[in-house]
């Protein structure tokens, strides 16, 4: 007699087999869920109404809509299914929502609203992020319910649609029905694995500031014949800060910006992760911190990165000193980053470089 969880994991595993989660996903990736278009926003609810409150329906939840607090923004999709009140209860989020469908790049015959299945993987805008993965979970809560008739815990579901503007709304929601969201624990899936044939389970993930560096020093540009070499360049200051900050194999220079040292155990459990595939990215040779495997470097360590920087006129350069230089700087960090300090830590050590 099979124990209920291999009877679950069975009728999972028949559920993937039978080609059930596979119409599931087809189903939801046909929804032109673009959250970056306004024209897409009938869209944004319909999923939320017609496909994802009804399927939590079926497995027993009661959902509800939430307006999103951001006017104009899609609303969020809150859901529960409670069996007891001695039971813990387990939180999940997901997100509807998608990129740019970007229809034209596809190869000829393809589309990103259709699922196409090549060498036993599936493409489809939102496969990956999130529709997949919150189909799985769907799935997997099906499979239990059938083969126990309950979880053995509360259950509560959030979705929202607009993660990939985002998540505008998203805090404020959380923070407005933060009892009807109280759990003993979190479990969302989004965001890559390692790789593709390794399961992959985070305990946590970096966090993330983001600040602007400006330099401002004129009105307009000055002809570089009759100033070079007698006006400060702001593009060059600002290189020059940021170099101060993060050196040329992006090791961070500011001590106020690194973590705390890596925890003993939290070496062991990175022991067997290798970031990176075979047939596809892979981690830059001697980037980042030394010292440092590329799995410490990744999950359990600071990193500070340059999103975006501009001066003058990058699409049409101009024989001029440019008036003003500005970049987007984030640090991603780790448990044990004072990030109250940052803006502090920042300040300081740009001023005793002089800037």
């Amino acid at each position: 007699m099979l124990s209920t969880r291999a009877q679950a994991l069975a009728a999972a595993g028949a559920r993937f087999d039978d080609g059930r989660v596979l119409a599931d996903l087809r189903r939801r990736v046909a929804y032109h869920s673009e959250s970056g278009d306004p024209a897409r926003l009938p869209i944004l609810v319909a999923y939320l109404t017609e496909e994802i409150g009804p399927t939590l329906a079926r497995l027993g939840f009661t959902w509800t809509l939430i307006d999103n607090p951001v006017v104009g923004n899609a609303p969020f999709l809150l859901a529960s299914r409670h069996e007891r009140d001695d039971l813990p209860t387990a939180l999940t989020y997901a997100h509807g929502d998608v990129v740019n469908g970007d229809d034209a790049a596809w190869r000829a015959g393809l589309s990103p609203w259709t699922v196409s299945v090549e060498d036993g993987c599936w493409y489809g805008r939102g496969t990956a992020d999130n529709k997949g993965q919150h189909s799985l979970v769907l799935a997997a809560l099906d499979s239990v319910l059938h083969a126990r008739g309950g979880l053995g815990c509360n259950f509560k579901f959030l979705m929202e649609m607009g993660e990939e503007l985002g998540s505008p709304g998203l805090r404020e929601v959380c923070l407005s029905h933060r009892e009807a969201l109280a759990a003993d624990v979190l479990i969302a899936s989004d965001g890559p694995r390692l790789r593709a044939d390794q399961p992959t389970l985070f305990l946590g993930s970096r966090g993330y500031f983001n600040f602007d560096l400006v330099v401002e020093l004129r009105e307009a540009a000055q002809h570089s014949g009759n100033w070079g070499g007698l006006l400060a360049n702001p593009a060059v200051i600002l290189a020059n800060a940021i170099a101060g900050m993060v050196d040329a194999n992006g090791r961070i220079l500011v001590p106020g910006l690194l973590p705390p040292p890596i925890p003993d155990s939290v070496r062991r459990v990175l022991v067997d992760v290798t970031p990176g595939q075979a047939e596809g990215q892979q981690p830059t040779p001697g980037w980042g911190e030394p010292g440092l495997t590329a799995a410490e470097r990744v999950f359990a360590w600071n990193s500070l990165e340059v999103l975006a920087f501009h001066s003058g006129t990058p699409e049409h350069p101009a024989n001029a000193i440019p008036p003003r230089a500005w970049a987007r700087m984030q640090l991603r960090f780790v448990v044990g980053t004072d990030t109250a300090a940052v803006l502090g830590v920042l300040n300081d050590h740009l001023a005793a470089l002089g800037l």
